[in-house]
């Protein structure tokens, strides 16, 4: 098997939909000369020409404390403890100091993935992100998760202004009326304006349960990107424009390189956990994504002279709690916000002997123990499916015992919601044709046929695939109890209910039969297991096995100069 990086390397010549062009964005263009000649030393001893700095977290989850993080470094996994609102905070006020003129933004996510969010519906992080002083925010696609109006008094009782360009409200049956949020922003400083445009993902309705978005009407960036950028470009004479996205990478990529895009300088993008330490150039737009978790920080500099934007340089900064002097004033918002929760959470429940964590693309310890616990829970079903998700910070840190504790918030960190587990039946046929549709959300040529998630996970069902064949043609067997998958025969499957999905779907597989809500729930079935197995070893198995790449993936994107570290 060939390692990651020549993998990535020889995937090169397959694209993202549209080629990627080494080209600068088209509004900067007369400006290439003078970025080429001019240091930043050069710059900041230049008269009149003056710095500003636009600093990015998304996908932060409400991971309150420092975590274990995961880097591919030399081909293997090592760990660093990282992020924490407080550092997060720490960190931003000494990069404030170094800039002056900045501008903070925060693209999404930032009301799920933990207990306490889930216990006070999100409102709990509502005075620790104020405290933090961001300047503008974007909803991303799980801050719908606890439903429309809560997300509209979640987002508007945070003090920056919020925007998102292509999110309106249902007026009846899909009917669009007026957009939630306002669709841009504009900063003023240095003798010019810079222009903000947001969108997030539309593919909410199908990735999520589609009840949380009830009453919204989601329309593609496409559909108005062009008349925003010329409002902002035209009208009020924007000296540069970036949009905040929350679209995932690829499709991130995709738009860059659409000519719709064009005005539009720099895509800072959420929702993939992307770790873009250089600039994606595309051929309307630069591209970058700033991890998850509070993990990292995304910091752009402009040089602005007479009115102009001349220069820009991008960096990926990382959130290492050893180096930080956490925010006095966060770190007390955490402790009294957490105070009434901290015993549910720190609960032990359990122990690992190995490392869990959830960021590689095909198999991961997180999920094989999420799999193994339902598969415990009903050893009657013949296939258990779990969705791709991403978030859940890892967890490798032993205690006195000598194994990894996980503890009840870690169950909420690993799935933030606690769905009912739900059982039905489908044909072999089913089955085959579901998982080329579910291979071809994660890894179609065309990006903009791309879902947020990573590979669907499963157990009972042993499968090999070629991850860069064309639609239709990635599957190569499929195993089901030992046996090769008969299209015919009736299967039983396990998958998680999806509020508001049709009662004949499980797991986004339509014409199910016999499907009924079991009276267990997902932490159910994880707490009963690890009060019988722990400590649990919960090594992939190697049930779904990429022949074309390695099992190391760690990315859905390829074709551009990239790679996750």
């Amino acid at each position: 098997m060939k390692d990651r990086r020549s993998f990535i390397k020889a995937m090169g010549v397959m694209g993202l939909g549209t080629a990627v062009l080494p080209t600068v964005s088209f509004a900067n263009a007369d400006n290439a000369t003078t970025d080429k000649l001019k240091t930043e030393s050069e710059l900041d001893k230049d008269k009149g020409v003056e710095k500003i700095s636009i600093f990015q977290t998304t996908d932060v989850h409400c991971q309150l404390h420092p975590h274990d993080e995961l880097f591919w470094e030399n081909d293997a996994a090592v760990y660093r403890k990282t992020g924490g609102y407080a550092y997060l905070a720490g960190m931003l006020k000494e990069l404030r100091k170094e800039s002056p003129n900045n501008f903070t933004l925060d693209t999404g996510d930032m009301f799920q993935g933990s207990e306490l969010a889930v216990q006070t519906t999100g409102k709990a992080f509502v005075p620790i992100l104020n405290q933090m002083n961001y300047n503008l925010f974007l909803p991303g696609n799980w801050e719908v998760v606890y439903g429309k109006k809560n997300m509209q008094q979640l987002m508007g009782a945070l003090n920056a202004p919020k925007i998102c360009s292509n999110m309106y409200h249902d007026l009846k049956n899909g009917q669009r009326g007026e957009l939630i949020f306002q669709p841009y922003h504009i900063w003023h400083t240095a003798g010019v304006k810079i222009g903000f445009l947001g969108y997030t993902d539309p593919l909410v309705p199908l990735r999520q349960s589609p009840m949380y978005s009830d009453g919204i009407v989601y329309t593609e960036p496409a559909e108005n990107l062009a008349h925003y950028v010329d409002v902002l470009r035209n009208q009020e004479q924007c000296a540069y424009v970036i949009m905040i996205a929350h679209l995932g990478l690829s499709q991130q990529i995709a738009l860059a390189n659409n000519p719709v895009c064009q005005g539009v300088d720099y895509i800072f993008g959420g929702d993939t956990h992307e770790r873009v330490r250089k600039p994606i150039v595309c051929k309307y737009a630069k591209v970058v994504e700033p991890g998850a978790f509070g993990s990292f920080i995304g910091k752009l500099d402009l040089y602005v002279e007479n009115g102009k934007v001349i220069r820009d340089d991008y960096e990926l900064l990382e959130v290492t709690a050893a180096k930080i002097t956490p925010d006095s004033a966060v770190e007390k918002l955490v402790t009294s916000v957490e105070k009434p929760y901290a015993e549910s959470i720190n609960k032990i429940v359990g122990y690992s002997t190995i490392p869990l964590y959830r960021y590689f693309v095909v198999e991961n310890p997180i999920d094989t123990l999420v799999l193994q616990a339902l598969h415990a829970k009903h050893p009657e079903v013949d296939v258990v499916l779990s969705n791709g998700f991403r978030f859940c910070p890892p967890n490798i840190t032993r205690d006195h015992t000598g194994n990894i504790p996980i503890t009840n918030g870690f169950i909420f960190d690993m799935l933030p919601v606690d769905s009912t587990i739900r059982i039905g039946k489908v044909s072999g046929l089913q089955i085959q044709n579901w998982l080329e549709k579910e291979l071809n959300n994660v890894f179609a040529a065309d990006a903009v046929q791309r879902f947020g998630g990573w590979m669907v996970k499963f157990k009972g069902m042993e499968v090999t695939f070629e991850a860069f064949q064309s639609h239709g043609k990635r599957i190569k067997t499929v195993v089901i109890g030992g046996l090769p998958l008969d299209v015919q025969k009736n299967y039983k499957i396990l998958a998680c209910e999806r509020e508001g999905d049709p009662d004949d779907m499980l797991c986004r597989m339509r014409n199910v039969r016999e499907a009924f809500n079991t009276e267990s729930t997902l932490h159910d079935a994880l707490l009963a297991y690890l009060k019988t197995n722990s400590p649990v070893t919960p090594t992939p198995p190697k049930a779904a096995v990429i022949l074309d790449g390695p099992d190391t993936l760690l990315s859905q994107v390829t074709g551009v100069d990239y790679t996750f570290v």
